[in-house]
């Protein structure tokens, strides 16, 4: 018997941003492999009580990659459906293509089902394009983490070289991001936002500028860094806020 191995994306956060595709998987899996990132309310639609969690969370104890590989291959040799479910979307810096040259390789059918990536979310929550007109023409989705083994990365390059910039698993490094771009030749005065658990009712967001990256320390909290000048007046508004705050108290 050889079943097929699903890589499905679980969004943000919000078990109703799921595609109509992930939830039918959900329900007819018969063996869930699932992340750290991915919440109780989206485990909750899991029908098989054969769940197991593959988490990887920074700086905690991970579940190794080849590990994860030969459990996904093992259980398409005794299932039909076999889900690897995947915080945000599978192929954005969710180590899909290993998963899926390993599961190939040794004969095993993969099928992909996107999933709504944190940088969409939360400028869905904010209410601010990434591509606002007149302001930005170009996107970046870049990581500063550099996998062990592998070549150095060109963050910074493709940084420069966006309008609007979606850092994500830089939670906890702002001082070294900050660092690195400013070294680099960005401005410091470039609106920042940090947008924390977007989609969800935990969401929390600040605004700054690169030269005062804040160093975000939300209770473990997945946390996404965003810059560019389409958040300059949510940047202001901030401000005014607080300027507001502070003659009242």
């Amino acid at each position: 018997m050889s079943g097929i191995v699903h890589l499905v994306g679980a969004g943000p956060g919000a078990p109703d941003l799921l595609t109509v595709r992930a939830v039918r998987l959900l329900g007819e899996a018969d063996v869930v492999f699932h992340d750290a990132l991915v919440g109780p309310g989206i485990i909750s639609l899991i029908k098989t009580k054969n769940r197991i969690a593959v988490g990887k969370r920074s700086g905690r104890f991970a579940t190794a990659q080849a590990f994860i590989n030969k459990q996904l291959l093992d259980a398409a040799k005794q299932h039909r459906i076999v889900v690897r479910l995947k915080g945000g979307d599978p192929m954005l810096f969710g180590r899909a293509h290993e998963e899926i040259e390993f599961l190939v390789k040794h004969g095993i059918e993969v099928r992909v089902v996107p999933g709504v990536t944190a940088a969409l979310a939360a400028s869905a929550d904010l209410g601010i394009s990434l591509t606002r007109r007149g302001e930005a023409r170009s996107v970046a989705f870049v990581t500063p983490r550099v996998g062990e083994g592998t070549r150095e990365s060109s963050w910074i390059r493709a940084a420069l070289a966006a309008d609007t910039v979606a850092i994500y698993m830089g939670a906890g490094e702002g001082d070294a991001i900050a660092a690195a771009l400013l070294a680099a030749g960005k401005d410091a005065a470039t609106p920042v936002a940090i947008v924390a658990s977007a989609s969800t009712q935990e969401m929390e967001v600040s605004y700054g500028t690169l030269g005062r990256l804040p160093r975000w320390t939300s209770r473990g909290a997945p946390a996404l860094i965003l810059l560019g000048e389409v958040y300059a007046d949510a940047l202001a508004a901030a401000l005014r806020r607080l300027r507001k705050a502070s003659q009242s108290a």
